[in-house]
Order: structure tokens, then sequence, then C-alpha cells
């Protein structure tokens, strides 16, 4: 097959576009071309800006694909630029979405039928922690209007493994790397649920492959952040309270990929996958994504919010 994909330097993208050379697919990308492009030869690359409508996407023009995967649009504008230039020439569009366009976050768990934000103004182009989801919702809908059963919507939640520059899920395995008694948020009875990059990129291809319809959560599994502390091989975690925490200053930042149990977004960490799972979602051993991404990140040179001073000065103030 021949499959265009919107992004594909970058993370997830990234492994998008070799998980499908692996199946045997052709690739073409269109990019911006203003991120470092490690992609391997075989790849066509082609330059474009859906931001400026349908002359950023000249490059597209005379052209026909199997598929097109949206691993890059953010705001409707975007969206509806692609979508609209690329209806007949594409048999199916899937549009990677996020677990953040459900308006009740705090449900346990989150299924794909769930509510979802009120959708964003199509003429709205900043994206912050406000306008993200909401987005992603006006986006979904046009996708999803423009192609109806020809459409794909994947929602993943916090994605992990090799390639990623978000530095979130990357402190943990990094932290742990370093020994000693790490600053751990919680009791250990809170949820960590993250997906792997490499698992969301097998089930793209599938659902190309074998034309899937829908829409569908991607989440690995579930496990407590005593059992994330013991796979890292954390032998001294001092685990801190909510509280103390925020006394400290202590948030999403700082503790990247930490959500408590019962708070606002609790349910972000109990995404039910089981819909994907059914549609052949494999999910890799997080013992596995944990040991590849340490891998990857050791050479990355990552800066972290929380430096080692930082928690070493929190922790000799709580006599840890």
């Amino acid at each position: 097959m021949n499959i265009l994909i919107l992004g594909g330097t970058q993370f997830v993208g990234r492994h998008i576009v070799e998980a499908f050379l692996k199946s045997g697919h052709a690739v073409t990308v269109l990019t911006r071309g203003k991120s470092k492009d490690e992609l391997p030869e075989q790849v066509e690359r082609l330059q474009g800006d859906r931001n400026e409508g349908a002359v950023g996407l000249e490059a597209l023009n005379g052209r026909q694909w199997d598929a097109c995967v949206d691993v890059s649009g953010y705001t409707p504008q975007q969206v509806r630029a692609s979508a609209e230039g690329l209806r007949d020439r594409v048999s199916r569009y899937v549009f990677i979405s996020t677990v953040s366009a459900y308006a009740e976050p705090e449900r346990h768990p989150v299924r794909e039928d769930d509510p979802l934000s009120t959708p964003a103004a199509e003429d709205v182009t900043e994206v912050s922690g406000d306008t993200y989801g909401p987005l992603k919702v006006t986006c979904e809908h046009i996708i999803q209007q423009v192609y109806g059963e020809q459409s794909t919507v994947l929602r993943p939640q916090i994605v992990a493994g090799p390639f990623d520059h978000t530095a979130r899920y990357p402190y943990w395995v990094d932290r742990a790397a370093r020994g000693g008694t790490v600053l751990a948020p919680g009791d250990g009875s809170d949820f960590l649920q993250v997906i792997d990059a490499r698992d969301m990129a097998r089930f793209t291809v599938k659902v190309v492959e074998d034309g899937i319809a829908g829409i569908f959560n991607l989440a690995g599994p579930r496990i407590s952040w005593a059992d994330f502390m013991e796979l890292l091989g954390v032998s001294e975690p001092r685990w801190v309270d909510g509280k103390t925490l925020e006394a400290n200053g202590l948030g999403a930042r700082e503790l990247p990929v930490y959500l408590p149990e019962h708070s606002e977004q609790g349910g972000l960490m109990d995404v039910d996958n089981s819909r994907a799972i059914a549609a052949g979602l494999t999910l890799t051993d997080p013992a596995v994504t944990a040991r590849d991404t340490r891998e990857w990140s050791k050479d990355a040179d990552l800066n972290y919010a929380l430096t080692p001073e930082r928690e070493a000065g929190i922790l000799a103030s709580l006599g840890g």
C-alpha cells in the first residue's frame, strides 16, 4: 500500500512510519521541514504547511494514496485543509486524537462513548492546555463529516517509548537510573497507564491494512505506582503525599505522568482499551517500555523541571 503521513519525523510519527515500512508499505511524509529528520532513506519526503490552507498542500497535488495518517493535526484549520484536499485521493483517513478530548476525565474507566468536551470553534488556532482537547474534538468531527466510514479516530493517552522528547515518561526511567532515594508521588497506590508508541504504531498499520473504521482508545497496561517503581529498579522510593507535594511546588511539570487516582483527571489513568484489544491492539510489557526508553534517553540529553539538587533539598527537608 502507499501511505501518506502528515508529520512523521518526531516520536509518534516516526514510530508509525517505521511500522508501515516494516510491514512492506511505501511511505510518503508531508512535513514543514523544520524538525530533525532521521527517517530511513526509502521514505519519500514532501514539504508543506497546512496552516497556509490549500496553498500549503500543493506538494500533494495530482497524487493518490491508499491511506492518510494524520499525526500533526491540532487545529480545525489544519485538519479541514487536509481532509477536504485529500477527499478523493485517499481511501482511509486515520486521525491521531487524544484522551484529552473527553469532557469528564474523572470517570473510571474512560470509554469511547463517554461525553466529549465542547468542540472548539473552527477559527481557534491557539493550542494550549485549555484548548487542546476541544480542538481535537472539532478535528474529529471534521474527519468524520468528510470521510464517514472511511475514517478512523485513535485516542491515545500519554505515549511512551524511545524518541520521546516530551521529557515526561523518560523522567522516571532516567531518575531511576541515577539511583538513591527517589521522590515518588502519592503512597504507591495510584495508577500509571501509558501506551507504548510502538504498540500504537502497529495498531495504526492494522486499521489501515484491514480497513477498520471507528473510534479507539489506545491505552497500555494499568499498573500501580508501587509496581512502577519496582520495575524501574527503585529500591528506595520516598512516597510524598499530595499536600506535601503542593507545599513544595511539585506539580505536573516536576512529576510528569502522575495523576492521583481520585483527582479531577484520575480517569485518564484508567482508560478502557477493550475495543482496541478486540480489534487487534497488542501491548508491550511495561518493563520493556521502560528498558527501551532508558536505552534511548541515556544519550538524549533531555532537560527536566525537577533537578537532582532540588529533589535532594526537598528530600532533606522531609527527612528522607
